[in-house]
């Protein structure tokens, strides 16, 4: 609730109720021009931030409950989940703005399409003929967020990225770092080159395997894709984006695979020999495609081993015509060979639909399969606009139609474009704002915040990345928000405070709020080993934010002429009802909890839950759960037809154990 308060109240950083103009406009033109369900509030007696709360506080008990109730992990549910999160989105302004925001509402929008209907079903769904289709469109988007990413580094034409010395600067100058970031950090020089080859490789060539018709390359896709994300999470702290991530990753997987790790794999049938034709083929071409990766790795990035000195050297092998006459060639038809593999799904599911016993069920598949491929042939069609973006010649050249489709739904982030690390900052050291106050000018007194990188000796953090690395890459004008974080500061307003400590005693102007504060650029660098207590070394640069004084004639008003929490509009308090009596009471229970506190309580207990449901049913004989016990697969025949028609197809497709599976990732 303080976040909230602090970022997006009346007296926050960013007041939210500015977002939310009457304009004589009726509800649905709203509605139209910017989504929200804010727009319901008044008609609740409740105000903008009012409002939010209402919606947060939604969002996590429902989040909640489908961590906790198979059930609730329903197609409708996801709905209403994405809803809100689109919601707080469109008010959010630049704190909501990531990339992993976008990513969690495209990602939330498919999973509408993914999960069953487990509120609405009158039959069981655990399996349903057009689950691979929409398992495509969640794999397409692992792609397009991969692929882009590994492009936008050559792209940018950063010198660290085409040097490939980019993570000889990235651990110790990312968002925040984590205490392995330290130790990372020391790897010789060398080893950190390497590591740059090995990302082009997983984010740029790897995802073209994605949609591999051989199930061992999508395996080596996966595993390595994760192995990228696991490596991120350990070294740096970007919110929820890399396990998000890996949940898309499991849109590689398949039935067989899933059940080896929860220890119900069947036995397959042993080899025959000798092997058949294509057997042969699929090893050869798989070998051929581990030999492609490792010849073209060698060949673009000069790979060779030193024996003088012992260790393996790289350097970029082709320039940047080169790379982009290549990218040139290949966007477009890399968007026809998905969109081949997308008619492959559809045409897939249509037989599966065929083969399903009884006219009515059969009809009713079909429907089904008619309404999802449409869906999916939607979203692909207006995501090759983002994703085109990485070759503008590519994007020109697509039909006016599908860019007019993209320009109708841009505002419900349906799809987006995606591109990490375009250019490595710090190269020059960290550049980190430390925020002083003053009663007279001549003792300053720094605001150690609860994360942010700042005392030397304080281990970095692990915890949710935060705004102020951004205001130190530019001048604080072009980060209107962080002036008006100070002139909140200098207010003393106890919600913004609570974004800096929530332990009020550590905040040194508790008692009464500073008369002036200045900001000053440092530069950080972190430590060489065999320097014990110390984590990191700064050096002052520049005065970014010359002091200011908060009070009559003080001149604050002419100092700070553009201020976004200016605002001359009344504030309409919301009557004194049962809804904003009960939020209220709410947040003053919640105000000595920190949000992550919160996060991590709830992520606790629906984990307990879920293992002591599971300890449970190990103990009465491992039972299947009455929702698996009658259902049964409306295939023909007994279904066996159709599992070898999936092992000759070779596709994997993912049915209820890989879906329940992702849903729990979720």
């Amino acid at each position: 609730m303080d976040v909230s308060h602090g970022l997006y109240g009346k007296d926050g950083i960013l007041p939210a109720r500015k977002m939310l103009r009457v304009s004589g406009k009726g509800l649905w033109e709203q509605l139209r021009d910017s989504p929200t369900l804010l727009w319901f509030g008044p008609r609740l007696g409740l105000d903008t931030e009012l409002g939010m709360e209402l919606l947060c506080l939604l969002g996590v008990l429902t989040s909640f409950g489908t961590l906790v109730f198979e059930p609730l992990r329903d197609s409708l549910v996801f709905l209403l989940l994405w809803a809100l999160y689109l919601s707080l989105y469109q008010v959010g302004q630049v704190f909501l703005y990531f990339q992993w925001d976008s990513l969690l509402l495209e990602t939330g929008f498919l999973a509408v399409l993914v999960a069953p209907l487990h509120l609405l079903k009158w039959r069981s769904t655990a399996w349903r003929p057009h689950d691979s289709i929409t398992f495509w469109l969640m794999r397409w988007l692992l792609f397009r967020l991969m692929f882009a990413s590994g492009v936008v580094k050559l792209t940018s034409r950063c010198p660290t990225w085409w040097g490939l010395t980019a993570l000889t600067y990235h651990y110790e100058t990312q968002c925040i770092p984590t205490p392995a970031a330290w130790f990372a950090h020391q790897l010789p020089v060398w080893f950190q080159k390497l590591s740059v080859v090995a990302t082009y490789v997983i984010e740029i060539a790897v995802p073209l395997l994605f949609f591999s018709p051989i199930r061992r390359l999508r395996l080596f896709a996966f595993y390595c894709q994760v192995l990228l994300q696991l490596l991120i999470i350990i070294t740096g702290n970007y919110n929820f984006f890399n396990l998000l991530t890996i949940v898309l990753c499991f849109s590689l997987l398949d039935d067989e695979h899933v059940g080896l790790w929860l220890g119900r794999s069947k036995k397959r049938p042993a080899s025959a020999w000798p092997p058949s034709l294509v057997s042969v083929l699929s090893t050869l071409l798989e070998l051929m495609v581990y030999g492609l990766l490792i010849y073209w790795s060698i060949q673009d990035f000069g790979l060779q081993f030193n024996w003088e000195k012992q260790l393996i050297e790289s350097k970029t092998a082709f320039t940047y015509h080169d790379f982009i006459q290549w990218l040139k060639t290949v966007t477009l038809p890399i968007v026809g060979l998905s969109l081949l593999s997308l008619a492959w799904e559809i045409i897939y599911a249509l037989y599966r639909c065929a083969c399903v016993r009884g006219f009515p069920w059969k009809l009713w598949a079909t429907l089904q399969w008619a309404v999802f491929a449409a869906a999916a042939v939607g979203m692909f069609t207006v995501s090759l606009v983002p994703f085109t973006y990485i070759e503008y010649e590519s994007n020109g050249k697509l039909w006016p139609g599908i860019h007019q489709m993209f320009g109708a739904v841009d505002r419900y982030q349906l799809v987006n474009s995606y591109g990490l690390f375009r250019r490595m900052t710090g190269v020059g050291g960290r550049p980190e704002v430390v925020v002083e106050g003053s009663y007279d000018k001549e003792k300053w007194t720094e605001i150690e915040f609860m994360y942010k990188p700042g005392n030397v000796s304080a281990a970095p953090p692990v915890v949710l990345p935060h705004q102020m690395w951004f205001a130190a890459l530019g001048h604080h004008s072009q980060s209107p928000w962080f002036t008006s974080f100070v002139y909140r500061l200098l207010q003393g307003k106890k919600d913004v405070i609570h974004l800096v400590q929530i332990d009020e005693t550590k905040y040194p102007f508790s008692a009464q709020p500073p008369a002036y504060i200045r900001a000053q650029l440092y530069k950080y660098w972190f430590t060489d080993p065999g320097k014990p207590g110390k984590w990191a070394r700064c050096k002052q640069m520049e005065v970014r934010l010359q002091w200011l004084l908060l009070g009559p004639g003080s001149g604050a008003a002419s100092a700070l002429p553009s201020l976004p929490v200016q605002d001359k509009t009344p504030l309409k308090r919301p009557p004194d009802t049962f809804l904003p009596r009960a939020l209220q009471l709410i947040r003053e229970v919640s105000r000595p909890y920190s949000g992550p506190a919160v996060v991590w309580s709830l992520y606790l207990t629906a984990a307990t839950i879920c293992l002591l449901r599971a300890l449970g049913s190990r103990t009465l004989g491992g039972a299947p759960s009455s929702r698996h016990k009658g259902s049964k697969r409306p295939d023909a025949a007994e279904g066996d037809g159709d599992h070898a028609g999936e092992k000759a197809r070779g596709a994997g497709d993912t049915t209820s154990d890989s879906l329940r599976s992702t849903r729990k990732k979720k």
